[in-house]
């Protein structure tokens, strides 16, 4: 159980074991990884698929001829060993033409150059297989409040999504859209920074049924917020459509660290959501579990590959220790004691009207508020140390 395969649908981007360990303050540690090394090596540790930016796999402005080569060596190296492309994106960020975003630049001429770039990477992902395409704005914002019309970038973002929803039903490809939100960083202040920000923007969309959200653990933690509660909502909504997994440690950079390697507690209650509780106790989610972080700088190739193993075993371990927490029966008795099943109760009986409401004595004049001072707890520190308890395979 703890030895990954295909069937647990661990994927990893090109770009997180790829990344060569350059940050703000520093050059690369590592040198460029070749990507049918990097498919040979992920099928080895027992993952089900790569995903990939263009510009992770050909070098931004390659030659027809260039980036024909690469595709046609990554499409070699997976059918040899089985891995899939589930997802793919394109790098809007990176270049020097997108230095005030893609979609929302306030040059039109970039705008156009964008939207062009994501219909060849949506074409190629449309040819490997891929049913998702990551849309992930980092430099959809600005620094400064004069600079950018906000209601105006939302518009010109809602535009670009609509046309590319547009040109995959054209087309008849098997693709829907996943927004990825963060508040911050390489932007001082990011468009769609959270998920309740994106689901409301989908909302205004001409085909809302084509987009979703793709989550990551450390976006969500850079604003303060909790991951866990964030998937909960965007399943409540059904618009789970892809999941980035790594670790962080409070409001600060994102430091896409090892899954687990940062607010465990969270991440242990994140994989029970997404494992445990579906309507019926199966799994919430049946899409890729994928690991969007960065081996960290001091790692040489070793390290690179002990990371991505990392990852997925500490998401094994904890999926199996949240299904012990389960099928334990002094767990089972506290959640009865903490009426969490309760909330799935309606608050008002089938049929029952206003006037039966109001002729309920028990709802408000027969009920004893006061006995609440001092009374009916909830027995919720009894629950989490449970939690703790198995998590820490004390029990």
């Amino acid at each position: 159980m703890r030895t990954p395969t295909p069937a647990d649908k661990f994927t990893f981007g090109l770009w997180t074991i790829g990344y060569n360990g350059t940050d703000p303050f520093g050059g690369p540690t590592r040198p460029p990884l070749d990507v049918v090394h990097a498919v040979e090596k992920l099928a080895e540790l027992g993952a089900a698929g790569l995903t990939f930016h263009d510009d992770d796999l050909f070098a931004f402005g390659s030659s027809d001829s260039e980036r024909q080569t690469q595709i046609d060596r990554l499409t070699g190296a997976l059918a040899d060993t089985g891995l899939t492309v589930p997802m793919v994106t394109t790098n809007l960020f990176s270049a020097p033409v997108f230095k005030d975003g893609g979609f929302t630049s306030n040059d039109r001429a970039v705008r156009r150059f964008a939207i062009r770039k994501v219909l060849r990477q949506i074409d190629l992902g449309a040819e490997l297989g891929a049913e998702i395409f990551v849309m992930w704005g980092g430099r959809e914002g600005a620094e400064y409040d004069s600079a950018k019309d906000v209601r105006a970038a939302l518009e010109r973002y809602r535009e670009a999504v609509n046309f590319l929803g547009d040109y995959v039903v054209e087309k008849g490809y098997n693709l829907r859209f996943a927004i990825e939100p963060k508040p911050n960083e390489p932007r001082g202040d990011i468009l769609l920074p959270t998920v309740g920000h994106a689901l409301a923007f989908i909302e205004s969309l001409e085909r809302p049924e084509l987009v979703g959200l793709n989550p990551e653990v450390g976006h969500e933690q850079m604003a303060g917020l909790n991951f866990a509660a964030g998937i909960a909502q965007a399943l409540y909504h059904g618009k789970l459509f892809h999941i980035d997994l790594n670790g962080q440690r409070g409001i600060k950079y994102d430091q896409d660290l090892v899954f687990g390697h940062g607010d465990l507690h969270n991440a242990f209650a994140l994989v029970d959501l997404l494992e445990n509780g579906g309507p019926n106790g199966g799994p919430a989610y049946d899409g890729p579990r994928h690991f969007d972080y960065k081996p960290s700088r001091t790692e040489d190739e070793t390290g690179v590959w002990d990371s991505a193993a990392a990852n997925m075993r500490t998401y094994l371990l904890l999926k199996e220790r949240a299904q012990a927490f389960r099928a334990d029966p002094e767990v089972q008795e506290a959640l009865e004691a903490a009426r969490v099943a309760e909330l799935s109760q309606p608050t008002f009986a089938e049929g029952e009207t206003y006037d039966d409401f109001v002729g309920d004595r028990s709802a408000y004049e027969d009920f004893d508020a006061d006995a609440y001072l001092g009374g009916h707890g909830f027995g919720f520190v009894r629950l989490q140390q449970l939690a703790t308890e198995h998590l820490l395979g004390a029990r």
